[in-house]
Formats: structure tokens, sequence, C-alpha cells
């Protein structure tokens, strides 16, 4: 049993008349002779909807008592057991009272789909769960019900009920949406111009970013690599703060205001680790980046601007979505900041948007993880820290009157030393610890200036002074090397953990592997090398990134895998302790790589499994249907022969006539064998010209009966390239095909359009029709339909069509005629420079 179908009605605002064209839509299924029942419907008392609901069935609501007071509500149970082929069931995103079967109707709709039952349903837009905050901010309403994006973006069809807010408040005044005495304060009210226009935009917006979805389905089905429209793509830096998820929802819907936007997340850390965060805020925002439809990058540059603006360009990104810096004010002295660097250089390809958020200027706070790989900022300032700041010190204390004692000098010293070790690691507090101890001698230990000491107790104290420096310079490093080493760790460890997944979930893409290693390690290419044997040449089994390397030589750094496999990155060259992980992701690389060639090897073997059911397919049909015409003329052929009998003209002429229809027979159902033959061993060799339609489609109705079918092929359509012998054979083929279901009396209807660089051809029939699930099938070979009585042809026809068409560059598909019956569309290219003249349309259209 298959999954319902979903059909909603979108509508801005109450009123706009969701309902009344859903119980329109029932009375044309009914009256086709769909079996439609009323699961629940909420008229609110106006007249039009009310009427409506007569001439449909309607199963019985359950009555539920909460608080005294009784509702009804829909009848889950009911409607299962009435089980009917479509259920119409108001408002989506309705609460359920409490004691119901599900607390949500969307999720009673939920049972019905999956009880195969198909439900047309109503939803208004403010009540999009992801919608709540931008409606409540334009009416001032909080929308306590709603129902979740995904059930409704799961619907198979989606009907924009639109109208504009002046027409809106005309219902409204007229009494058509509320009673009178609710008509002035929801005029005055929710139903503002403002607020309805505001609501409109938002559907308009939301159901345009659904027809994309279709759209770029349709351009993957049909295999369509021409540009159509303008495509936004959005970069957003994150720094692993929790102002990242603000950027991600702001970014999302920048991209949402564009045709087939895309967002891009990335997180940019430095080779030395120093800028780590936290691992946990980053997975948030990674699942939430996903979650919205965006994809999360993990990229390494130890300059943040211009690893950001590299990415950027490399994705060929139109806008970078950065956060207001975090910084104080006094750190603006250390450099204008990411944001203020990336607006400047990004050039006017790119567009940067700096977006305000709650942790402004209330500072970084310290990384999670830190790395002892010091940069060189770290260094020469640890160096000034050990060595001038104590001279610096000490003549600052010998120019005051201020004794402190050479305990409270030592310690300020101490401070110094333990400062330089934070900074820059173990020499430069070596170094202040020398200095130090020189300073204390010659200033703060008599004798003053002189570098004997007269006390032997101050020399035990300048000692223990040098030696806990010493052990507070040690301690602080070693600290500093173990959480570097942390940081690896916890780096290779997630690298690991998506290797590991990715062989989990079964991932074969050889190239986002390769665009993985190109992004942890900050490369700009990396190619799989192989060849066939040790002296064989190398070639690319796959590349990201420009100007690949050819051979492991070529290469900066170089990772073999095996004796004819070899991962080669350019860029930098990398450190010995960063190859383990490489290696890791060679040897995946390598598994990848056998596992497309294990696929291609099936899809083979499929073929070869495909051909033998053909064949065996070709056995039934000549032992059945090749055999019936030819007993039929063998027959015929003896009576004539027969010396028994005594045959009139009329007879003669009857058996005769039999004859010849059962070799036209046989020598079509030959020929259409012959046709599928070669397209199986693919020797169909299309010879493309230009060639008008009006000249292919009157010869293709030559052999159904006239009568049975029309054609309407403007002389205004482009010629089209096509092979016009094989054109022919499938819309033939096609029209025979139509003929066969149409029924008695209504002839099938062929009909040409253009459409931009295309032209369309449509023959359409009123036969019974082909359910969803099974147009693909129909083009199968040796696939009857339905009903379709065994001698009537051994199911190639609509198979060598689809062949044909496909082998001159076009398409043929299968769509539902409205009112019943099947549509098969022929999708051919216009020859240049033969586009048709513009129609004249009127000034103003009326609908």
């Amino acid at each position: 049993m298959g999954r319902g179908k979903l059909r909603i009605y979108l509508g801005a605002a109450p009123g706009v008349g969701k309902t009344y064209a859903m119980l329109a839509e029932a009375h044309r299924r009914v009256e086709r002779g769909t079996d439609c029942a009323v699961a629940f419907i909420e008229h609110h008392g106006r007249p039009r909807t009310e009427v409506l609901l007569h001439g449909l069935e309607t199963v019985p609501r359950r009555t539920l008592d909460h608080r005294g007071t009784s509702f009804t509500e829909m009848d889950v149970d009911a409607v299962l057991a009435r089980r009917p082929a479509v259920a119409l069931v108001d408002e989506l995103a309705h609460t359920n009272v409490p004691g119901s079967r599900n607390p949500k109707r969307w999720q009673d709709v939920e049972e019905l789909l999956a009880a195969g039952i198909d439900v047309v349903s109503t939803v208004n837009i403010q009540h999009l769960e992801s919608l709540g905050d931008v409606v409540e901010s334009i009416t001032g309403v909080r929308q306590q019900e709603t129902v979740p994006d995904e059930v409704v973006r799961r619907a198979d069809q989606i009907e924009l009920v639109d109208m504009s807010p002046q027409a809106l408040r005309r219902r409204m005044a007229h009494g058509n949406v509320y009673k009178p005495d609710k008509v002035d304060a929801a005029l005055s009210n929710y139903f503002r111009p403002g607020n309805l226009t505001a609501l409109r935009e938002l559907a308009l917006l939301w159901t345009a970013d659904r027809v994309d979805e279709y759209l770029r389905q349709y351009r993957g089905e049909h295999n369509i690599r021409s540009t159509w429209q303008a495509r936004e793509r959005i970069v957003v830096g994150l720094t692993g703060g929790p102002e990242g998820r603000t950027l991600i929802r702001r970014a999302t819907r920048l991209a949402e205001k564009g045709a087939g936007g895309e967002v891009l997340a990335v997180y940019i850390s430095r080779s030395d680790g120093l800028t780590s965060a936290s691992p946990k805020e980053l997975a948030v925002q990674r699942t939430l980046v996903e979650d919205l439809g965006g994809t999360f990058h993990h990229v390494v540059g130890d300059d943040i601007p211009d690893a950001l603006l590299d990415f950027a360009r490399g994705v060929n990104a139109t806008q970078i979505v950065l956060g207001s810096s975090r910084r104080r004010s006094w750190q603006y002295v250390l450099g204008p900041g990411v944001g203020q660097t990336v607006a400047r250089e990004s050039g006017p390809d790119l567009d940067v948007h700096i977006v305000t958020h709650g942790e402004v200027a209330k500072g970084r706070g310290l990384p999670v993880a830190r790395g002892a790989r010091l940069g060189r900022a770290r260094i020469i300032g640890g160096w000034l820290v050990g060595v001038a700041a104590p001279v610096l010190l000490a003549l600052a204390l010998t120019h005051t009157d201020a004794d402190l004692g050479l305990a409270n000098d030592m310690l300020l010293f101490l401070a110094l030393t333990v400062a330089s070790a934070l900074l820059g690691g173990f020499l430069p507090a070596l170094a202040s610890a020398a200095v130090g101890s020189l300073l204390l001698n010659w200033f703060f230990t008599p004798p003053i200036h002189r570098i004997t000491v007269a006390d032997p107790m101050n020399i035990v104290a300048i000692a223990v002074f040098f030696g806990v420096a010493m052990a507070v310079a040690s301690v602080v490093d070693l600290a500093a090397r173990r959480t570097h080493q942390a940081a690896r760790l916890r780096a290779e460890s997630e690298v690991l953990s998506y290797l590991a997944g990715s062989v989990l979930r079964g991932e074969t893409s050889l190239d986002a592997l390769l665009e993985r290693v190109r992004e942890t390690f900050s490369m700009e290419s990396v190619a799989l090398l192989e060849r066939a044997g040790g002296t064989e040449p190398w070639t690319h089994a796959a590349t990201v990134g420009p100007h690949p390397a050819r051979r492991p030589e070529d290469a900066d750094v170089d990772m073999p895998v095996g004796d004819h496999l070899a991962l080669a990155l350019s860029g930098r060259v990398l450190p010995a302790e960063d190859r383990r992980v490489l290696g890791a992701f060679a040897a995946q690389a390598a598994v990848v790589l056998d596992r497309q060639r294990l696929v291609g090897e099936a899809e083979e073997a499929r073929k070869l499994a495909e051909g033998n059911k053909i064949r065996t397919s070709l056995l039934a049909a000549v032992s059945h249907d090749l055999r019936t015409p030819l007993a039929g003329i063998k027959a015929s052929v003896s009576s004539l022969r027969s010396d028994d009998v005594e045959w009139s003209e009329e007879d003669r002429a009857e058996l005769l006539e039999g004859i010849e229809a059962g070799a036209d027979r046989l020598d079509h159902l030959v020929g259409n064998l012959l046709d599928m033959s070669r397209l199986q061993t693919g020797t169909v060799t299309p010879l493309i010209r230009a060639v008008d339609l009006d000249e292919v489609v009157p010869m293709a109705l030559g052999g159904v009966p006239d009568g049975s079918a029309e054609a309407d092929v403007p002389e205004t359509l482009p010629m089209v390239e096509v092979d016009k012998g094989l054109l022919e054979r499938a819309v033939a083929n096609i029209v025979e095909n139509a003929v066969k279901y149409s029924p008695d009396g209504v002839p099938v209807a062929v009909a040409a359009s253009a459409l931009g660089d295309r032209v369309e051809l449509r023959v359409v029939d009123r036969g019974p029709g082909v359910p969803d699930e099974s147009k693909d099938g129909i083009f199968e070979p040796f696939q009857r339909f339905g009903d379709a009585p065994r001698g009537s042809g051994v199911g190639l026809g609509l198979a060598v069509a689809r062949g044909f068409v496909e082998a001159m560059g076009g398409t043929i598909s299968a769509e539902d005629t409205p009112g019943g019956g099947l549509t098969m569309v022929l999708t051919l290219r216009a020859a240049p420079g033969g586009a048709p003249p513009p129609a004249d349309l009127p000034a103003h259209a009326v609908t």
C-alpha cells in the first residue's frame, strides 16, 4: 500500500478563498468519478462556502467534552474506516481538543496519508512555524497554532490562493468573511492594508521558493545545463561564538529572497590552533545550517580575512555575512578587525553584510583550546615582556622613593617572567629570569651597582627567584604543549569521525571527499592519481581545485596508496604530523574509487540482465503475438486454396482483406522489434537537420483511421533539429497508442507550441489515464498497461518512441490530461534562428 498524496491550498490570510477552492476541486473530482469525502470542513458560517458542501459526503465528527463544553473534531478512526480515495481536511495547523487521537491536526493528516488516502487541506502562511516571529512583528499577534514547515514542504502539490488586500477588505466589508459585528474590529486591526500586503509578500516568496525546488528537480530530470536565472550564493563567516546562529538565520532569509539561493557557512581556524572554538557550539551551528538547507565548511588559514575572501571567491559567492565584532573598544587599537578588513578588500564583486547581534562588544573570551604553536607576534611579545619589561620595571623602581623591599621586588620581576612564558614560551621566560636576576643583584641587593652580594641570605633569595621562575616557565610551556596536542587530537578525531561516518553512510562521491581534503589542509588543489603499471604514466582519477598535479613528484605533498594510486596535494608543504590524517583520507579515497567502479560494473551487469529479460520477453512475444497474425494469414490462405468450398466474391475479398491486415500487423510488429534491437545495440545514428513539424505530423497520422486524430501544428512554429524519419516513427507509435485507448468517437488531439528554445508536441487522449506510479513503466519494453488484450502488440511502441526521441536529444514524458486521460509530451530542440514571431497579446489580460 503506497502513501497518499497531499495537496495544500496556501493563503496569506483568512478569507482569501482556500476552503472554497478546496471544495470546488472536490466537486471536480467527484464529477470525474473520484471517491471524495469531507473529513473536516469549517465554513465559519460563510453561505457561499456552505453551499459547496451540498453533494459531498461528510464523515461524522467526533464529539469531545473539555471543561464543561462540547467540541467536535475530525474522527480519524471513522475516516480510516470509510477509507475514501480523497479526504478533505480543513485548517491543517489546528490544535485538537485535549483527549483527541493526536495533539495537532497535521498529525491526523499524516495518519491518513500513511494509510494511502490522498488528502486535500488548507493553511495560511502565518501558521508556518519558521515565520512565527516575522508574522508577530508585522501584525502584533503571536500565532499559537502552527505547523512545521517540513510538513507543508513535503506536500505533493501546493497551490497559492491569492487575493489583493483591497479585494479581501471588500469581501470582509460585504460580510463574506466575518459576521457584521466583527468586521470593523478586524479591518482596523489584523486586516490593515499594510499587514495584508506584508503577509501576501511572505506567501508569494515562500511559494516561489517551493516553485524553485520543483524547477531544480525538473532541470535535473531533463538534464538541462543552460542557465535560466541568476543564483545568489551567500557565505557566512563563523567564529564559533554564540552569534553564529543569528548570522546563519539572517543569511538564510537573504538567500530565500533570491531564486535558488545557497548558504555556505565557513569556520576558519589558524594553523597554530589559537582560535579553536567550542566543538559543541560548532556542532550546533553545523546542524542548524544543514537543517536550513545550507552547507558547513572548515578551512585552515593563518590570515582570517584573506582565507575568507579566498573561500568566497573560490565558490563564486555573491555575498558575505559577518557579525559585528565582539571585541571591546580598547581592542581596536590592535587592528581594524576581520569585518572591516573583509569589507575593504572584498572589491566590487562581493557584497558584505555586517549583522548586529546580542554579543556585540562583550569581548571574545578565552578560547576553549589554545595551541602551543606560537605565532610570530606572540613570540616577539614574549621576548619584549621577558627582556625589555624587566629593564623598564627596574628603572621605574629606582626612580621612585617607594622602598618595597627585596621580596616584593622579586615578586614583580617573577610576574614578568610568568607573563613572558604565557606569551612566548620557555626561551623568553628563561631570558626573563636571567635578566631579572641580574637587575635584582645590580639595583636592589647590597652592595648596590655591584655584581657581588654582601649578605648570603640575598644570594639564596636570588637563587630561589631564578629557580622558581624556571619552574613556572617550564610548567606553563608544558601545559601549552599538552593543550596543543589535545587540540590536534581533537581535530584529528573530528576528521576520522567524518571518514568513519562516510563509510557507514555509503557515500560514493569522490569529488566531495577530495574537496574535504582540500578544505581540511587548506590546499589549492587535490588530485587522486592512478596508473596501470609501474612504468605507465599517471592519470587523474579525480581532481578538485585549479591546476592539479599531474605526477606525485610535481605536488607539494604526495601520499601513496598501494603501488598504483597516489594522493597529490598542491598549495603548501604539510608538517610530518599531518600525514597520519592524510593517510586516512588517501585510504578512504581508494575505497571510494573502488566502490564507484563496482557500481559501474553492477550497472553493466544490470544492463546484461535487462538484455536477457528482453530476450526472454522477445521469445514470449514471438511465440504468441507474432504467431497470431501468422495463424490468421495461414488460415485465410488455406481457405482460399481449398477445393472443397466454392467461395463467393465477397468471401474471397474478406479473406484477402484479412491476409492484408495480418501482414500489415506483422510488418508493424517486426518493425518495432527491429527498432528495439537497434536501440539496445546502440546502432541508431540519427541524421539531425532542421525540419518543419507540419511536414512530419501529417505523415505520422497516416497510419491511424480517419477521424481518430486531429492535428493543430501552427505554421509559425520554429523548425526543430531532428531526424525526420525517426521523429515520424516516434509520433506514429505514440498516436497509435493513444488511439488504441481513446474512447470511440473522441479523437486524439495532436498540438504543438514553442517555449523559448524548445518546441513541445503534445498528444492528448481521453482514455482511462495512467496512475503516477506507472507513468515511467509504460515506456519499458514489452509492457502493456491495464487490460490491453493479448495480441494487440508486443508492448514496444512507447519504448521505441522514447529511444528515438532521446537519440535526437529530446525528451518524452507522460502527464495527466485535465478532465481524464493521458498526455504524451515530446520536447524537441528548436533550430537556431528559427524562433517564431511574438504573439499579439492584449493590453489587459482578464482571468
